[in-house]
């Protein structure tokens, strides 16, 4: 018996669930967005960020209460690396004399403000260098997402490249989506995890897509439905285990990275467990429901081909 008649899993009979799933959860990510945004760092805001250290673990609630009741005004407040280290995120203010006399200013502000912490660092970040930042990220985001259609589309076919893009797609939209709901701060950090993501996502649908392309060509007899299912078992094992390894290191910056690196761990953790879904249900799907088929993939046959290799 032929190994692509084997299936062990029927993907595709839950596609149409994974559709409405999908278009759920993106209408529900396009909604917080466009609601209420992303609670963007100071990398894109602009603000200042100042370390602080104490001999012993303070209070939060009265360090942000000390905060409100100054001429700061406010300020988010939280641990960083351990109980002793605090990190304060401060609004945008007015730059007195440039980013550095600002960061001076703003470092002995707070040194009178709190005397008993050790300024670690102080770092001045302006609105327009933060606006900077956001539309360079964004453009960065859309050309990595260019280059994909582009890749895909040469080395498959349109509607492979359609299927990769859309599920690339997909999953920064969850991505942004839980960041948008939850709050959390959107920083650098997070932006580099989303193209990260963009990468890894892709790299494991081109491993399924290519197996497709190969079962179109030497699965003469089986139709799309049969093809698909069978590529996604025989890449099934692949995808799980280059998952989880990723997964793992990604969890163990998640549980012992600290602060700094927070959200780059939880954007790649939702990006590694969404990107196994979509390369399954968004990607292979597409490529099913644009009616993918084997004459498409088979290579182009060079006129005066069998005469030159007649003896």
């Amino acid at each position: 018996m032929a190994t692509w008649k084997i299936l062990n899993i029927d993907f595709m009979r839950g596609r149409r669930v994974g559709l409405i799933l999908s278009t759920l959860i993106n209408l529900v990510a396009l909604g917080s967005l466009a609601t209420q945004g992303l609670n963007l760092g100071i990398e894109f805001t602009g603000g200042t960020v100042v370390e602080l250290a104490f001999k012993t673990p303070p209070l939060l609630d009265d360090l942000r209460a000390t905060l409100k009741n100054s001429d700061f005004g406010a300020g988010a407040v939280q641990n960083f690396g351990g109980p002793e280290n605090v990190m304060v995120r401060l609004p945008p203010m007015e730059a007195v004399g440039g980013a550095e006399a600002a960061s001076k200013d703003i470092g002995a502000r707070m040194q009178k403000l709190l005397p008993e912490a050790e300024i670690r660092r102080v770092e001045f970040v302006g609105p327009q260098v933060g606006e900077e930042l956001a539309e360079e990220g964004l453009i960065a985001a859309l050309i990595a997402m260019g280059g994909i259609l582009l890749y895909v589309m040469l080395r498959f076919t349109f509607k492979f490249s359609v299927g990769s893009i859309t599920a690339t797609v997909h999953d920064v939209l969850v991505i942004l989506g839980f960041f948008s709901i939850t709050r959390m701060v959107f920083d650098l950090n997070a932006l580099a995890a989303v193209l990260a993501i963009m990468g890894y996502s892709l790299n494991d649908t081109i491993v399924i897509l290519d197996r497709i392309r190969e079962n179109f060509r030497s699965m003469r007899k089986a139709d799309p439905l049969t093809v698909i299912n069978a590529s996604l078992n025989q890449t099934l094992a692949r995808t799980i285990n280059t998952s989880l390894v990723t997964l793992l290191a990604v969890l163990a910056l998640l549980l012992f990275g600290g602060e700094m690196i927070r959200s780059f761990s939880i954007a790649l953790t939702i990006g590694i467990l969404v990107g196994v879904y979509s390369s399954i249900y968004v990607a292979s799907a597409m490529v099913l429901a644009l009616g993918a088929t084997r004459q498409e993939l088979l290579p182009i046959q060079k006129e005066g081909a069998e005469i030159d290799h007649r003896p």
